[in-house]
Protein backbone atom coordinates (compact mmCIF):
# COMPACT_ATOMS: atom_id res chain seq x y z
CA UNK A 1 0.00 0.00 0.00
CA UNK A 2 1.44 3.93 -0.88
CA UNK A 3 0.44 5.76 1.78
CA UNK A 4 0.76 9.30 2.17
CA UNK A 5 0.73 12.24 4.92
CA UNK A 6 0.17 15.74 3.66
CA UNK A 7 1.24 19.15 5.35
CA UNK A 8 -1.82 20.11 6.55
CA UNK A 9 -3.02 23.83 4.86
CA UNK A 10 -4.94 25.54 7.73
CA UNK A 11 -2.06 27.58 9.22
CA UNK A 12 -4.36 26.97 12.68
CA UNK A 13 -4.11 22.91 12.12
CA UNK A 14 -0.85 21.99 13.79
CA UNK A 15 -1.97 17.86 14.28
CA UNK A 16 -0.52 15.31 11.35
CA UNK A 17 -2.15 12.50 9.92
CA UNK A 18 0.49 9.67 11.12
CA UNK A 19 3.29 9.59 13.87
CA UNK A 20 6.65 8.11 13.52
CA UNK A 21 5.56 5.77 15.77
CA UNK A 22 2.42 4.65 13.27
CA UNK A 23 4.87 4.86 9.92
CA UNK A 24 7.13 2.42 11.61
CA UNK A 25 4.62 -0.16 11.54
CA UNK A 26 3.02 0.22 8.41
CA UNK A 27 6.80 0.16 6.82
CA UNK A 28 7.45 -3.07 9.18
CA UNK A 29 4.27 -4.97 7.21
CA UNK A 30 6.02 -3.90 4.10
CA UNK A 31 4.05 -0.68 3.20
CA UNK A 32 5.45 2.56 1.93
CA UNK A 33 4.93 5.61 3.39
CA UNK A 34 5.34 9.36 1.98
CA UNK A 35 5.45 12.36 4.21
CA UNK A 36 5.06 15.34 3.20
CA UNK A 37 8.33 17.65 4.37
CA UNK A 38 7.87 19.80 7.52
CA UNK A 39 4.90 17.83 7.73
CA UNK A 40 5.23 17.26 12.01
CA UNK A 41 7.15 19.83 12.95
CA UNK A 42 4.46 21.96 15.11
CA UNK A 43 4.18 18.34 16.34
CA UNK A 44 7.47 18.39 17.31
CA UNK A 45 7.92 15.40 14.68
CA UNK A 46 11.20 16.02 12.46
CA UNK A 47 11.49 14.94 9.16
CA UNK A 48 14.68 12.59 10.52
CA UNK A 49 12.12 11.24 13.12
CA UNK A 50 10.21 10.01 10.13
CA UNK A 51 13.23 8.90 7.87
CA UNK A 52 14.54 6.84 10.81
CA UNK A 53 10.84 5.77 10.82
CA UNK A 54 11.19 4.42 7.11
CA UNK A 55 9.36 6.93 5.83
CA UNK A 56 9.99 8.87 2.59
CA UNK A 57 10.09 12.59 2.75
CA UNK A 58 8.81 14.00 -0.02
CA UNK A 59 9.13 18.17 -1.01
CA UNK A 60 5.40 18.66 -2.72
CA UNK A 61 2.10 18.54 -2.06
CA UNK A 62 1.30 17.66 -5.19
CA UNK A 63 3.93 14.38 -5.02
CA UNK A 64 2.27 13.00 -1.62
CA UNK A 65 -1.28 13.03 -3.66
CA UNK A 66 0.31 11.64 -6.97
CA UNK A 67 2.28 8.74 -5.50
CA UNK A 68 -0.06 7.61 -3.26
CA UNK A 69 -2.82 5.06 -3.23
CA UNK A 70 -4.54 6.42 0.48
CA UNK A 71 -4.17 9.71 1.85
CA UNK A 72 -3.89 10.24 5.82
CA UNK A 73 -4.71 13.61 7.09
CA UNK A 74 -6.75 15.52 9.79
CA UNK A 75 -8.41 18.33 8.79
CA UNK A 76 -11.52 18.11 6.35
CA UNK A 77 -9.90 18.80 2.53
CA UNK A 78 -9.68 22.04 0.74
CA UNK A 79 -10.78 23.01 -2.45
CA UNK A 80 -7.35 23.28 -3.60
CA UNK A 81 -7.33 19.64 -2.23
CA UNK A 82 -9.79 18.15 -3.64
CA UNK A 83 -8.33 19.28 -7.03
CA UNK A 84 -4.84 16.95 -6.78
CA UNK A 85 -6.64 14.35 -5.73
CA UNK A 86 -6.51 11.56 -8.47
CA UNK A 87 -8.96 8.69 -9.50
CA UNK A 88 -10.14 6.14 -6.50
CA UNK A 89 -7.92 7.82 -4.04
CA UNK A 90 -8.92 7.08 -0.30
CA UNK A 91 -8.75 9.96 1.78
CA UNK A 92 -8.97 9.48 5.56
CA UNK A 93 -9.60 12.66 7.88
CA UNK A 94 -12.33 14.04 9.90
CA UNK A 95 -14.02 15.30 7.18
CA UNK A 96 -17.28 16.29 8.95
CA UNK A 97 -18.90 16.84 5.70
CA UNK A 98 -22.30 17.78 6.38
CA UNK A 99 -20.54 21.24 6.55
CA UNK A 100 -17.97 21.16 3.70
CA UNK A 101 -19.27 23.25 0.66
CA UNK A 102 -21.48 21.28 -1.39
CA UNK A 103 -19.32 22.15 -4.56
CA UNK A 104 -16.16 20.79 -2.72
CA UNK A 105 -18.24 17.41 -2.27
CA UNK A 106 -19.62 17.48 -5.62
CA UNK A 107 -16.20 17.94 -7.09
CA UNK A 108 -14.81 15.09 -4.69
CA UNK A 109 -17.50 13.08 -6.28
CA UNK A 110 -16.36 13.56 -10.28
CA UNK A 111 -12.79 12.13 -9.01
CA UNK A 112 -14.71 9.16 -8.07
CA UNK A 113 -12.70 9.31 -4.53
CA UNK A 114 -13.74 7.22 -1.29
CA UNK A 115 -14.03 9.64 1.96
CA UNK A 116 -13.76 8.03 5.19
CA UNK A 117 -14.61 10.18 8.10
CA UNK A 118 -12.31 9.50 11.18
CA UNK A 119 -15.51 11.25 13.43
CA UNK A 120 -18.39 8.73 12.46
CA UNK A 121 -15.90 5.40 12.22
CA UNK A 122 -18.23 2.93 14.76
CA UNK A 123 -16.96 -0.21 16.93
CA UNK A 124 -18.27 -3.10 17.77
CA UNK A 125 -20.74 -1.50 20.16
CA UNK A 126 -21.79 1.03 18.51
CA UNK A 127 -19.21 3.69 19.99
CA UNK A 128 -16.90 6.41 18.25
CA UNK A 129 -13.52 5.34 18.75
CA UNK A 130 -11.04 7.23 16.99
CA UNK A 131 -13.88 10.59 17.72
CA UNK A 132 -13.17 9.24 21.70
CA UNK A 133 -10.02 10.77 22.50
CA UNK A 134 -10.64 13.78 20.77
CA UNK A 135 -13.99 14.51 22.70
CA UNK A 136 -12.00 13.59 26.01
CA UNK A 137 -9.12 15.63 25.57
CA UNK A 138 -12.06 18.39 24.21
CA UNK A 139 -14.08 18.43 27.22
CA UNK A 140 -10.65 18.59 29.76
CA UNK A 141 -9.66 21.72 27.56
CA UNK A 142 -13.28 23.22 27.77
CA UNK A 143 -12.99 23.67 31.52
CA UNK A 144 -8.86 24.98 31.26
CA UNK A 145 -10.62 27.67 28.74
CA UNK A 146 -13.73 28.40 30.71
CA UNK A 147 -11.66 28.98 33.69
CA UNK A 148 -9.38 31.73 31.73
CA UNK A 149 -12.51 33.42 30.04
CA UNK A 150 -14.21 33.84 33.19
CA UNK A 151 -11.60 36.20 34.04
CA UNK A 152 -12.77 40.17 33.57
CA UNK A 153 -9.92 40.85 31.22
CA UNK A 154 -11.10 38.06 28.81
CA UNK A 155 -14.69 39.91 29.18
CA UNK A 156 -16.12 36.95 31.93
CA UNK A 157 -17.71 37.74 35.00
CA UNK A 158 -14.43 37.99 37.11
CA UNK A 159 -15.17 34.50 39.05
CA UNK A 160 -13.53 31.89 40.10
CA UNK A 161 -14.66 28.38 38.60
CA UNK A 162 -13.40 26.56 41.25
CA UNK A 163 -14.55 26.73 45.31
CA UNK A 164 -12.99 29.07 47.62
CA UNK A 165 -14.42 28.36 51.19
CA UNK A 166 -17.60 30.86 52.00
CA UNK A 167 -18.17 31.55 48.55
CA UNK A 168 -20.14 29.55 46.15
CA UNK A 169 -18.62 28.51 43.21
CA UNK A 170 -19.07 29.01 39.48
CA UNK A 171 -21.59 27.00 37.96
CA UNK A 172 -20.80 25.21 34.48
CA UNK A 173 -23.83 23.65 32.89
CA UNK A 174 -22.95 20.35 30.18
CA UNK A 175 -24.96 19.80 27.48
CA UNK A 176 -24.43 16.24 26.56
CA UNK A 177 -23.37 13.25 28.38
CA UNK A 178 -21.35 11.83 25.86
CA UNK A 179 -17.75 11.33 25.88
CA UNK A 180 -17.04 14.81 25.51
CA UNK A 181 -19.48 16.14 27.78
CA UNK A 182 -18.59 13.28 30.42
CA UNK A 183 -14.97 14.76 30.57
CA UNK A 184 -15.93 17.98 30.62
CA UNK A 185 -18.30 17.49 33.72
CA UNK A 186 -14.87 14.99 35.41
CA UNK A 187 -12.66 17.92 34.82
CA UNK A 188 -15.24 20.69 36.23
CA UNK A 189 -16.10 18.74 38.99
CA UNK A 190 -12.60 18.40 39.94
CA UNK A 191 -12.07 21.91 39.98
CA UNK A 192 -14.39 22.79 42.77
CA UNK A 193 -17.05 23.84 40.41
CA UNK A 194 -21.25 23.31 41.40
CA UNK A 195 -22.03 21.34 37.75
CA UNK A 196 -24.88 20.27 36.34
CA UNK A 197 -25.52 17.83 32.99
CA UNK A 198 -28.28 17.51 30.72
CA UNK A 199 -28.26 14.59 28.44
CA UNK A 200 -30.57 12.71 26.31
CA UNK A 201 -29.44 8.96 27.89
CA UNK A 202 -30.40 8.30 30.93
CA UNK A 203 -28.16 5.47 31.67
CA UNK A 204 -25.43 7.44 30.72
CA UNK A 205 -26.56 10.11 32.99
CA UNK A 206 -26.72 7.31 35.81
CA UNK A 207 -23.22 6.21 34.59
CA UNK A 208 -21.81 9.48 35.64
CA UNK A 209 -23.80 10.20 39.04
CA UNK A 210 -21.99 6.48 39.88
CA UNK A 211 -18.93 7.71 38.92
CA UNK A 212 -18.60 11.80 39.99
CA UNK A 213 -21.35 11.08 43.10
CA UNK A 214 -24.07 13.26 43.72
CA UNK A 215 -22.21 16.99 43.46
CA UNK A 216 -23.18 16.45 39.98
CA UNK A 217 -26.46 17.43 39.21
CA UNK A 218 -27.73 15.15 36.27
CA UNK A 219 -30.73 16.46 34.42
CA UNK A 220 -32.65 14.14 31.37
CA UNK A 221 -33.25 16.69 28.57
CA UNK A 222 -36.94 17.89 28.36
CA UNK A 223 -38.24 20.57 26.40
CA UNK A 224 -36.63 24.17 26.03
CA UNK A 225 -38.72 25.32 29.11
CA UNK A 226 -36.54 23.27 31.04
CA UNK A 227 -33.49 23.77 29.83
CA UNK A 228 -34.30 27.92 29.90
CA UNK A 229 -33.93 27.53 33.69
CA UNK A 230 -30.80 25.92 34.31
CA UNK A 231 -28.72 28.26 30.75
CA UNK A 232 -30.02 31.51 32.94
CA UNK A 233 -28.25 30.63 36.56
CA UNK A 234 -24.71 29.12 34.55
CA UNK A 235 -21.31 30.98 34.38
CA UNK A 236 -20.19 28.51 32.03
CA UNK A 237 -21.88 26.62 29.35
CA UNK A 238 -20.06 23.79 27.40
CA UNK A 239 -22.20 22.85 24.58
CA UNK A 240 -21.39 18.85 23.77
CA UNK A 241 -23.95 17.42 21.51
CA UNK A 242 -23.28 15.46 18.83
CA UNK A 243 -25.67 13.47 15.92
CA UNK A 244 -22.90 11.15 14.51
CA UNK A 245 -22.37 12.54 10.77
CA UNK A 246 -24.80 15.03 10.41
CA UNK A 247 -25.47 19.03 11.77
CA UNK A 248 -25.37 19.21 15.49
CA UNK A 249 -29.47 20.56 16.61
CA UNK A 250 -29.35 24.22 17.76
CA UNK A 251 -31.06 23.42 21.23
CA UNK A 252 -29.77 26.91 22.87
CA UNK A 253 -31.62 29.61 21.20
CA UNK A 254 -30.82 33.24 20.96
CA UNK A 255 -33.56 34.10 23.81
CA UNK A 256 -31.57 31.89 26.06
CA UNK A 257 -28.28 33.12 25.42
CA UNK A 258 -29.88 36.94 26.10
CA UNK A 259 -31.17 35.20 29.51
CA UNK A 260 -27.72 34.42 30.71
CA UNK A 261 -25.33 36.73 33.05
CA UNK A 262 -23.33 39.30 31.81
CA UNK A 263 -19.95 37.86 31.60
CA UNK A 264 -21.11 33.94 31.24
CA UNK A 265 -18.65 31.88 28.84
CA UNK A 266 -20.12 29.37 26.31
CA UNK A 267 -18.15 27.02 24.68
CA UNK A 268 -19.47 25.50 21.61
CA UNK A 269 -17.74 22.11 21.38
CA UNK A 270 -20.04 20.95 18.54
CA UNK A 271 -19.44 23.68 16.31
CA UNK A 272 -17.51 21.35 14.28
CA UNK A 273 -20.60 20.31 13.07
CA UNK A 274 -22.38 23.97 12.66
CA UNK A 275 -22.74 24.60 16.63
CA UNK A 276 -25.65 23.56 19.20
CA UNK A 277 -26.32 27.28 19.90
CA UNK A 278 -27.90 29.76 18.37
CA UNK A 279 -25.24 32.50 18.76
CA UNK A 280 -22.28 30.51 17.53
CA UNK A 281 -20.03 31.07 14.40
CA UNK A 282 -16.93 29.24 13.75
CA UNK A 283 -13.76 31.62 15.03
CA UNK A 284 -10.18 30.97 14.92
CA UNK A 285 -7.25 31.02 17.65
CA UNK A 286 -6.49 34.64 16.30
CA UNK A 287 -9.50 35.91 17.33
CA UNK A 288 -10.69 32.51 19.48
CA UNK A 289 -13.84 34.85 21.41
CA UNK A 290 -16.38 37.35 20.50
CA UNK A 291 -18.95 38.70 22.50
CA UNK A 292 -22.90 38.05 21.84
CA UNK A 293 -25.66 39.69 24.42
CA UNK A 294 -22.82 40.22 27.14
CA UNK A 295 -21.77 36.81 26.59
CA UNK A 296 -18.64 35.52 25.87
CA UNK A 297 -18.09 32.98 22.95
CA UNK A 298 -15.51 30.87 22.15
CA UNK A 299 -16.13 28.71 19.14
CA UNK A 300 -12.91 27.58 17.60
CA UNK A 301 -13.11 24.19 15.69
CA UNK A 302 -10.69 21.15 15.94
CA UNK A 303 -9.32 22.58 19.13
CA UNK A 304 -7.05 19.80 19.86
CA UNK A 305 -5.00 21.24 17.03
CA UNK A 306 -3.53 23.71 19.54
CA UNK A 307 -2.14 20.33 21.16
CA UNK A 308 -0.69 18.86 18.40
CA UNK A 309 1.62 16.11 19.89
CA UNK A 310 -0.83 14.77 21.73
CA UNK A 311 -3.79 14.67 19.83
CA UNK A 312 -1.71 13.50 16.73
CA UNK A 313 0.07 10.27 19.07
CA UNK A 314 -3.42 9.44 20.23
CA UNK A 315 -4.71 9.63 16.28
CA UNK A 316 -2.13 7.40 15.55
CA UNK A 317 -2.82 5.00 18.35
CA UNK A 318 -6.55 4.62 17.02
CA UNK A 319 -6.68 4.52 13.34
CA UNK A 320 -3.44 2.29 12.78
CA UNK A 321 -5.47 -1.18 13.75
CA UNK A 322 -7.80 0.10 10.68
CA UNK A 323 -5.12 0.74 7.95
CA UNK A 324 -3.25 -2.25 9.22
CA UNK A 325 -6.38 -4.32 8.17
CA UNK A 326 -6.94 -2.30 5.28
CA UNK A 327 -2.79 -3.60 4.32
CA UNK A 328 -3.92 -6.96 4.59
CA UNK A 329 -7.38 -7.37 2.89
CA UNK A 330 -7.58 -4.07 1.04
CA UNK A 331 -10.22 -1.81 1.49
CA UNK A 332 -13.20 -3.77 0.18
CA UNK A 333 -12.72 -6.66 1.75
CA UNK A 334 -11.78 -4.44 5.32
CA UNK A 335 -15.71 -2.95 4.59
CA UNK A 336 -17.34 -6.16 4.22
CA UNK A 337 -15.93 -7.53 7.10
CA UNK A 338 -16.58 -4.33 9.86
CA UNK A 339 -19.25 -2.49 9.74
CA UNK A 340 -18.14 -0.15 11.59
CA UNK A 341 -15.46 1.11 9.51
CA UNK A 342 -17.99 0.92 6.86
CA UNK A 343 -20.08 3.34 8.64
CA UNK A 344 -17.36 5.49 8.65
CA UNK A 345 -17.87 6.23 4.58
CA UNK A 346 -18.89 9.27 3.10
CA UNK A 347 -17.98 8.33 -0.40
CA UNK A 348 -17.22 5.24 -2.01
CA UNK A 349 -15.75 5.73 -5.40
CA UNK A 350 -17.19 8.97 -6.26
CA UNK A 351 -20.66 7.96 -4.62
CA UNK A 352 -22.81 9.30 -1.54
CA UNK A 353 -23.52 6.62 0.81
CA UNK A 354 -24.23 8.42 3.86
CA UNK A 355 -27.43 9.67 4.17
CA UNK A 356 -27.56 12.21 6.96
CA UNK A 357 -24.53 13.76 4.75
CA UNK A 358 -26.87 13.44 1.68
CA UNK A 359 -29.54 14.88 3.22
CA UNK A 360 -28.46 17.99 4.66
CA UNK A 361 -26.09 18.57 1.00
CA UNK A 362 -28.89 17.58 -1.05
CA UNK A 363 -27.25 14.52 -2.61
CA UNK A 364 -28.53 11.47 -3.99
CA UNK A 365 -27.26 8.61 -2.00
CA UNK A 366 -26.64 4.84 -2.70
CA UNK A 367 -26.59 2.21 0.32
CA UNK A 368 -22.84 1.15 1.04
CA UNK A 369 -24.51 -2.29 0.33
CA UNK A 370 -25.53 -1.80 -3.29
CA UNK A 371 -22.18 0.17 -4.11
CA UNK A 372 -20.42 -3.18 -3.24
CA UNK A 373 -22.25 -5.56 -4.10
CA UNK A 374 -22.40 -8.80 -3.57
CA UNK A 375 -19.05 -10.57 -2.82
CA UNK A 376 -17.73 -12.99 -6.06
Amino acid sequence: MQIGVPKEKDRHEHRVGLSPYAVRQLVSQGHTVFVEKGAGVTAHFTDQDYERAGARIVYRTEEVYQRADFVCKVAKLTREEVDLLKQRQVVCAFHHLAVVPKETVLRAMEKEVTLIGYEVIRDQDGGLPILVPFSEMAGQMAVHLAAYYLATEQGGRGVLLGAVPGIPPATVLVLGAGTAGSSAARQAAACGAHVIVVGADLDRLRQLTRELGRGVVTVLAGGPERLQQYVSITDVLIGAVLVPGARAPQVVTEDMVRSMKPGAVVLDLSIDQGGCVATSRPTTPDHPTFLQHGVVHYCVPNMTASIPRTASRALANVVLPYLLAHGKKGLEQALRDDPGLAAGVYLYRGRMVNAAVGEALQVSVTPLDDVLGRPA
